[in-house]
């Protein structure tokens, strides 16, 4: 028997004549605009999941300097502005009909946050959401837990950004995929360390052994009483810990690690990278001057000045919890956005039916 596909001409006519419903009527987005990049997903249902027809990811530090006033700078604005322009345009060629665009810790903080939005939407016709530290944690495990690993029996998830870190601690089902969290609201935390906001402080050029210390020192101390409150030293000790990283900085070296002449998603995502590896490659990097970073095809310019800090951040995690390895995620927040936009657009399709 020969199964009937129908033709493509077809499929789109019954989408505007509204006979094909639930996730498959549908193109959807995600934005996730964080401290350091401004980033888009398109995407179409495929099964259970989705296939991307569209991206942009630009890096606009748009949490630049906030340190200082608080406040957004007029320049970081301009250069959002000009990511989200083009974001904007993607939508609209791409008939994006069901999107969710979120902005993070840069805009959580900022003084001036709202006025921004504002200008956001009077200039490109997008209407960012500012979401709390719990719903960017939320989303980001759901984008990454098809990675999880099924011989671990809980999974600890980090998302490092540019403005904070995220960090997860969930239990695990027998098929590697998502549970609950080991202890209800306190398996989560958002510390006030990002790329950007770390290397504000410690500077971003060549540093010295005692100040790359004490960087990792910083972070420890914030991570120390999550891992007490939740028992992951214990989890680790007895090999029950997978440890999961989704950060431009993870992804950064794992480019480095595997000596790619230009980064490549497909080699990155679900790739392994050893703690042995991640010192040597930090090390290498924190003696280096920003102008030699620069060269390297998987850093450039635009993360040369941050990606010790997001080192440092990274070898704090792997001191305190040394699991020996971590699987590396080139997926996140946005791919959670999708999935649930696209479970919605089920659950509204079961609705009209019972009703």
């Amino acid at each position: 028997m020969v199964a009937y596909v129908k033709p493509r001409w077809r499929r789109d006519v019954e989408r505007r004549h509204g006979e094909e419903t639930g996730r498959h009527a549908h193109t959807f987005a995600a934005i996730d605009l964080g401290t350091n990049n401004c980033r888009l997903l398109v995407a179409r249902p495929s099964g259970d999941s989705f296939r991307v027809i569209d991206a942009f990811s630009r890096i606009v530090r748009l949490g630049e300097g906030m340190r200082e006033t608080g406040a957004l700078t007029d320049a970081a604005m301009s250069r959002t502005v000009d990511a989200l322009r083009i974001c904007a345009a993607k939508m609209r060629r791409r008939r994006v009909d069901r999107a969710r665009l979120v902005a993070t810790d840069a805009c959580r903080r900022a003084a001036n946050s709202s006025g921004f939005l504002e200008q956001v939407a009077s200039e490109t016709g997008l209407h960012l959401e500012i979401i709390s530290p719990e719903e960017e944690a939320r989303l980001a495990l759901r984008g990454c837990a098809p990675l999880f690993a099924p011989d671990k029996r809980r999974a600890l998830v980090f998302d490092i950004g540019g403005g904070s870190t995220e960090v997860m601690v969930l239990d695990t089902d027998a098929s590697g995929t998502q549970g609950d969290c080991a202890t209800g609201e306190g398996c989560w935390m958002s510390m006030p360390f990002g790329v950007v906001s770390l290397s504000e402080r410690y500077g971003g050029d060549a540093l010295s052994r005692e100040s790359y210390a004490a960087m990792i020192d910083d972070v420890d101390q914030r991570l120390a009483p999550f891992c007490a409150r939740n028992g992951i030293a214990g989890s680790a000790r007895d090999g029950e810990l997978q440890m999961l990283g989704a950060s431009g900085t993870v992804t950064t070296l794992t480019g480095v690690y595997l000596d790619l002449p230009r980064y490549d998603r497909s080699q990155v995502d679900g790739a392994y990278l050893g703690f042995s590896s991640i010192q040597e490659i930090s090390d290498k990097l924190r003696r280096m001057r920003c102008a030699e970073r620069a060269t390297h095809p998987c850093i450039g310019e635009d993360r040369a000045d941050l990606v010790v800090a997001g080192c440092a951040i990274l070898e704090a995690m792997c001191r305190r919890w040394p699991v020996g390895q971590l699987r590396v995620a080139d997926r996140g927040l946005r791919e959670g956005i999708l999935l649930d936009l696209m479970v919605a657009a089920d659950r509204e399709k079961s609705g009209r039916a019972e009703a």
